[in-house]
């Protein structure tokens, strides 16, 4: 069984400045709920209740959020403001947080490394919270969770984008299972467009077996002296097995302004149900 997830959270969110000079990238909110909320929404439904946080200097906002205001709620105490606030209670009275820092920003494998102390020797879910996704009929990490369970190895959710923009993701190749599913036997990190493999890119839902803690130790920096997970990943699949899974839904790059903006407007036009 899972129970964890993990959620790298360090990053500057430069793409996003000056807003996120002082106010973390993943605490920007749809509407009137922050991104990262989202995410733990989304491994809550999969039955994912242990919510680990990779941070970085000036992510406190993000420990706060998932913490109890006294202050805030003897002031909204008995108003109509308090239903605003049961979203969040429900998930703090249904999960735990655990937090841990990555000190240099390294890249995600490194972020991932570091939160081997929340995760221990278990499989985990990771959750990147600028990439919002929406489920068809069920989240995204609850469809990947039920793949784990029938392949038990790691697996990565893809979607096809187009091919001017494989330069800003990893892409995968491999053998196709199914409509949805293929094994995983090449993967290339940001590759240009001449040199992609295929057009489905990976996206920021994984699902990781606990060897890939090993793996990343032993894995040598790549460029601007990151540690790239999808090289760890590559040595999986060259010596056991990753899946890379075509979800069931739709997703929302909320890393660029163009991508927040349209998520933005998705969740106004049907998600909410405020309108004026």
């Amino acid at each position: 069984m899972i129970n964890k997830c993990l959620f790298p959270v360090a990053g500057y969110g430069t793409r996003f400045l000056p807003a996120t000079k002082s106010m973390p990238k993943e605490m920007l909110p749809i509407l009137d709920k922050p991104l990262v909320q989202y995410g733990v929404e989304e491994a809550a439904e999969a039955g994912l209740h242990d919510i680990g946080f990779v941070t970085g200097r000036g992510k406190r906002a993000i420990e706060d959020h998932f913490d109890v205001s006294y202050e805030l709620e003897h002031q909204i105490a008995g108003t109509g403001k308090e239903k605003s606030l049961e979203g969040i209670r429900a998930l703090i009275n249904a999960c735990t947080f655990s937090y841990t820092r990555q000190i240099n920003m390294r890249g995600l494998g490194d972020a991932i490394l570091k939160g081997e102390a929340v995760v221990g020797d278990e499989p985990f879910a990771v959750v990147l919270a600028d990439d919002l996704c929406i489920g068809e009929e069920r989240g995204v990490l609850a469809q990947m969770v039920g793949l784990y369970n029938q392949y038990r190895c790691s697996i990565v959710a893809i979607e096809a984008v187009p091919e001017d923009q494989t330069s800003s993701y990893g892409v995968i190749d491999g053998e196709k299972i199914s409509d949805s599913l293929v094994r995983v036997t090449n993967m290339v990190e940001k590759p240009a467009p001449e040199d992609a493999p295929t057009n489905l890119a990976i996206i920021g839902r994984y699902i990781l077996t606990p060897d890939i803690f090993d793996i990343l130790r032993n894995t040598e920096p790549g460029k601007n002296g990151e540690i790239q997970l999808t090289d760890a990943l590559m040595h999986q699949a060259n010596s056991g097995c990753v899946m890379a899974y075509k979800f069931a839904g739709r997703r929302f790059d909320c890393g660029s302004v163009a991508g927040y903006v349209e998520a933005t407007n998705y969740f106004y036009e049907n998600v909410f149900d405020e309108h004026p």
